[in-house]
C-alpha cells in the first residue's frame, strides 16, 4: 500500500491510548506511515517506508479521540508523529479541524521539512502545539545523521512557526561525540534563544532500543559503535541549555 493523500483518509502505522512522552499531559499518539529521512538512531525504522500502513478514515481516529478523551484532562489531547506526519499534511488539516471542534488540544511532532502550503494552513490554524526535532547544527553532522541535506529546511519552518506567535517545544536527541558536544549545544542555544514561542527544549538521550526494528527490517544498525550518556553528560548537557531555554526537560 503506497502513501495516500487522499483528504479525508491517514495512512497509520500505530495508535497509542495513553502517551505521556508525545506533548502536555495523557495523549493518544497517531504514529504515521513514512519518512524521507533516515536517521542513524531512529527507534521507529518501521514506520520510514511510505509504503505500508494501515489507511484510517479521519472520522475514525476523531471517534478514537472521543473515546479516550475524559483522561486528557486540561492539558493532554491528540499528538500526531511518525514517521514524519506532515507529508500527510493535507489529510491532517480537516483531522485536525475535526479536533477543534471536539475541544481536543493538537500537537504534532516533525522534523520540519516540509513547508507548502498545506502544511501552512495546518500549522497556522489547527495545530496548537508544534514539537521539532532539531537534528544537528551543522550541515556535515545532518547529512550524516539523516541522510539528507540542507539542514536550513528545518531552520525555516521554525522560522515560520516563530512568525505565527503559536507555541513550539524543542527536541534534542543527545548522541556522545556525535550531538552532545558543548560546541553544538551551545550554536543551538545561540540560534534559538530570541524565539519567544519556545516553551521548553526536551533533550532525548540516546538508547539503542531500536535496534531489533533494525535488525527486522534486515538494515545495519548504523550507531552499533556509539554508547549512551553518562548521567554526568546529561547534567552538563542541561547546564549549557539552561543559559538559553525557558525550560530544559530531560525524557
Amino acid at each position: 500500500m503506497s502513501l495516500h493523500y487522499q483528504d479525508n483518509i491517514l495512512n497509520v502505522h500505530s495508535v497509542e491510548s495513553f502517551g505521556t512522552h508525545d506533548g502536555p499531559g495523557i495523549r493518544m499518539v497517531v504514529f504515521l506511515q513514512g519518512c524521507k529521512l533516515k536517521c542513524q538512531y531512529c527507534h521507529n525504522p518501521d514506520t520510514i517506508d511510505t509504503h505500508g500502513g494501515e489507511e484510517y478514515h479521519i472520522e475514525d481516529l476523531v471517534q478514537m479521540a472521543l473515546k479516550v478523551k475524559p483522561y486528557f484532562g486540561k492539558k493532554g489531547g491528540v499528538t500526531v508523529s511518525g514517521g514524519e506526519p506532515l507529508l500527510q499534511s493535507k489529510a491532517l488539516i480537516p483531522f485536525f479541524k475535526r479536533l477543534k471542534e471536539e475541544g481536543i488540544h493538537t500537537n504534532i511532532d516533525t522534523n520540519g521539512r516540509i513547508l507548502n502550503h498545506f502544511t501552512e494552513e495546518l500549522l497556522d490554524s489547527y495545530a496548537d502545539l508544534v514539537m521539532l526535532d532539531i537534528k544537528h547544527m551543522t550541515e556535515e553532522g545532518f547529512e550524516t545523521l539523516t541522510g539528507a541535506k540542507n539542514k536550513e529546511t528545518t531552520f525555516n519552518f521554525a522560522k515560520h512557526r516563530e512568525a505565527s506567535g503559536k507555541p513550539m517545544w524543542l527536541r534534542y536527541v543527545l548522541i556522545p561525540g556525535i550531538t552532545n558536544k558543548p560546541e553544538l549545544l551551545q550554536a543551538l542555544g545561540e540560534y534559538f534563544q530570541n524565539y519567544e514561542t519556545i516553551e521548553k527544549i526536551e533533550l532525548q538521550p540516546y538508547h539503542k532500543l531500536g535496534i531489533h526494528k533494525w535488525e527486522a527490517l534486515g538494515w545495519e544498525y548504523p550507531l552499533m559503535d556509539a554508547r549512551e550518556n553518562t548521567e554526568e553528560e546529561i547534567n552538563d548537557a542541561v547546564q549549557v541549555l539552561q543559559n538559553y531555554f525557558k525550560e530544559v526537560k530531560v525524557n
